[in-house]
């Protein structure tokens, strides 16, 4: 059996898969949502049985080790500990080292805690999952980094016009995320399609809570737009995306906010929370349907992001694209949100089938 980790900020999702002969089936899956908040649950699923197990857990570390005692509890779909042979886990900041899957060791741990800087939200829990499942299963911990798949992308989109001694010696360029997703995305997009993934130039929009859009050429990365950290690119549900950074000076000089304050209000208080003071994208479209000006404003400009990324990444395929793909909670289940993204675009080769569009889903996470 293989048990893959995936530590959010303030949340634990979990698998377990049975190996055989290459192919894997699905054991059980869960979330553990809310950690260390009011209202922390964890959302079991097995089969066709899902249950909710309430309580308080401080840490991801105190969360994994609650899960390990619902997955081998009496009648639990794993006997014993033994039984997992490898433990996968998801993390966010890989730097400039890692461009495949790494099995960690304690220069491995050293690395992704040098990382913290660049994803403050994501690599401490992370690096804290990593070494609880190292004391719990005494096997094999490989790290999957959201960014290396974005590693094939050349200098010239990866490289900011800043000193050249910040990108040599400190590593400040653009690094780009969600890239387990994108990975997933793209194959399971060739296979739809019938071919050869080396063949086919994509634009990807994953569209959650978290927003970024990638451009591939040949099923590979050319350019990405998130950066150095999560928060660069697309507005988002509390990142504000794209904004000149002399705001930070602004802020900094004129309103005496501390590096840290500024920090937590462009990337927690910011986005859709910022615009319309709601950052879930099915509030803002009922609040903005409602007649909520803000709320309506918030859906035009998340639209309109999107909009001046597709143009840059056609622009970069030289027109050349074969998929456009939405993925993410908003890019799947947002109908509207496709046909408002593509409106206009045929004279591009860009043309939405509607009816296909809306066969499928709801708006939901």
């Amino acid at each position: 059996m293989a048990l893959v980790l995936n530590c959010g900020s303030s949340s634990l999702k979990y698998g377990v898969f049975l190996v055989e002969g290459g192919e894997l089936q699905d054991v059980c899956q869960g979330l553990v949502d809310k950690i260390g908040l009011d209202g922390c649950v964890i959302k079991h699923e097995e089969g066709e049985k899902t249950e909710k197990i309430p309580g308080m857990l401080k840490d991801h570390g105190e969360s994994l080790n609650k899960v390990v005692e619902l997955l081998t509890r009496s009648g639990g779909p794993v006997k014993s500990i033994g039984d997992i042979k490898v433990v996968g886990h998801r993390v966010v900041h890989g730097g400039p080292k890692f461009k495949d899957p790494t099995v960690v060791t304690a220069d491995v741990e050293k690395e992704i805690e040098a990382c913290i800087p660049l994803a403050p939200l994501h690599n401490p829990p992370n690096l804290l999952g990593i070494r609880t499942a190292r004391k719990v299963f005494p096997v094999s911990q490989v790290a999957i980094f959201d960014t290396a798949f974005h590693a094939t992308m050349p200098p010239e989109s990866f490289r900011y016009a800043v000193p050249k001694d910040l990108y040599e010696k400190h590593h400040v360029r653009r690094y780009g995320f969600h890239g387990t997703s994108y990975k997933y995305v793209s194959g399971a997009t060739a296979a739809a399609m019938d071919r050869p993934l080396s063949e086919l130039n994509m634009i990807i929009c994953h569209l959650g809570n978290g927003c970024s859009m990638a451009c591939l050429k040949n099923g590979k990365v050319v350019d990405t737009t998130m950066g150095l950290t999560p928060l660069e690119g697309l507005m988002m549900g509390t990142r504000c995306g794209d904004a000149d950074l002399g705001v930070y000076t602004f802020l900094c000089n004129e309103l005496k906010m501390s590096p840290k304050d500024v920090d937590t209000a462009l990337n927690k208080k910011s986005g859709l929370l910022g615009v319309a003071g709601i950052s879930d994208m099915r509030e803002v479209i009922s609040s903005g349907d409602a007649g909520n000006h803000d709320s309506a404003l918030a859906r035009k400009m998340y639209v309109e992001r999107v909009r001046k990324y597709l143009g840059a990444y056609l622009v970069k395929l030289n027109g050349q694209l074969d998929a456009l793909v939405f993925t993410a909670g908003v890019g799947e289940n947002d109908k509207d949100f496709r046909e408002l993204a593509t409106a206009g675009l045929e004279p591009l080769g860009i043309s939405m089938d509607s009816k296909k569009s809306r066969s499928e889903g709801s708006c939901r996470d």
